[in-house]
C-alpha cells in the first residue's frame, strides 16, 4: 500500500486543491494506494480521501520567522497511519509516475527534493519528501524544546531538517523535481517569447513562495500581479508600478503555463 500525505491547514486552500491533489496522484501511480489529509476542516474533500485531525501543537509556533512550520506537526506520532509515506505540499503538479518516489533507495532512508535556490548548501526542499512515520520524532523533540529559537537559527524548517533529520536525508535522483520558477520558465528574454515547460524526466513540479498553480496557468506572478501581456509588462517597469528592480521585474514576466490546466484537475 503505498501512502501519501499532505497537510491543509487554515483557508489558504479550499477542499478543491485537495481534491485536485487526490486526482492527480491517482492518475500518476500504480495501485493500491491512499491519500491521507491532516487538517483542520475537511469539508469537500474527495469521498475516497482518508481524513485524519491535524495534530494540535503543544507549543507556540514561531511566529515573524520563514518557514512552513507547521510542518512539524507530521514528523512524530501519527495515530493509526505507520510505516513509509511520501509527503507532498498541495500547490504541487504531478506530471509524471510517482512509483519511484516509493521504490528509491531504502525504504528507512528520509529522501526529499534538493533546494535549487541555494545551489552552494547541501539542503532539502520539503514540498516532497519520503519518511518513516515516527523517524524523526527526535528532530521534533528538538523543535518542541524551543520552536522560535530553531527558527531563529535556521530561519527555514527545510534548513532544520536538513541539519537534525536522524542519520540525515538524501535527495531524489536529479530531474524528478522541477522548480517552476527555476526550471519551467525559460530564462531572460526568451520567457518572453516561450511559454513555461515541463522538463524531459520530471515526475512533480513544485512552487515555493507567493506563485501557484492556479497563477501560473494564467501567466501572472501572484493573485496582487494580475495577467498582463508583454507589452504592459514593459510598459509596468518604467511608470512607477513596480517596487523591484528593473531586471528582476523583467525576469518576472512569464507567458501562460496552459499544460497545467490538464494536469491540475
Amino acid at each position: 500500500m503505498k501512502q501519501i500525505i499532505c497537510i491543509k491547514w487554515g483557508t489558504k486552500y479550499g477542499p478543491e486543491y485537495v481534491n485536485r491533489f487526490y486526482n492527480m496522484v491517482a492518475r500518476n501511480i500504480t495501485p493500491p494506494f491512499r491519500v491521507i489529509c491532516f487538517t483542520d476542516d475537511g469539508t469537500g474533500f474527495h469521498p475516497d480521501i482518508v481524513v485524519r485531525p491535524l495534530p494540535e501543537p503543544d507549543f507556540v509556533m514561531p511566529k515573524n520567522t520563514p518557514g512552513k512550520w507547521p510542518k512539524s506537526q507530521l514528523w512524530g506520532d501519527l495515530g493509526d497511519i505507520t510505516g513509509t509515506v511520501l509527503f507532498m505540499d498541495l500547490d504541487i503538479i504531478i506530471t509524471g509516475n510517482i512509483d519511484g518516489f516509493f521504490e528509491y533507495g531504502d525504504p528507512e532512508d528520509t529522501i526529499t527534493a534538493k533546494n535549487p535556490n541555494t545551489p552552494l548548501e547541501r539542503m532539502a526542499q520539503t514540498s516532497i519528501y519520503r519518511m518513516q512515520v515516527g523517524k524523526l520524532k527526535p528532530m521534533q523533540d528538538v523543535f518542541r524544546a524551543d520552536p522560535q529559537a530553531a527558527a531563529d537559527k535556521y530561519r527555514y524548517e527545510q534548513r532544520f531538517v536538513t541539519h537534525n533529520a536522524p542519520g540525515g536525508v538524501k535527495f531524489w535522483p536529479r530531474g524528478w523535481v522541477s522548480h517552476f520558477r527555476l526550471h519551467c520558465i525559460p530564462p531572460f528574454p526568451m520567457n518572453y517569447m516561450i511559454p513555461p515547460r515541463i522538463p524531459k524526466g520530471t515526475k512533480v513540479v513544485i512552487f515555493a513562495g507567493h506563485l501557484n498553480p492556479d497563477d501560473a496557468v494564467l501567466g501572472q506572478w501572484s493573485k496582487h500581479d494580475p495577467v498582463r501581456s508583454p507589452g504592459d509588462h514593459l510598459k509596468a517597469t518604467f511608470d512607477g508600478r513596480r517596487r523591484e528592480s528593473l531586471s528582476k521585474h523583467l525576469r518576472h514576466f512569464y507567458l501562460p503555463a496552459t499544460w497545467i490546466a490538464d494536469k491540475w484537475r
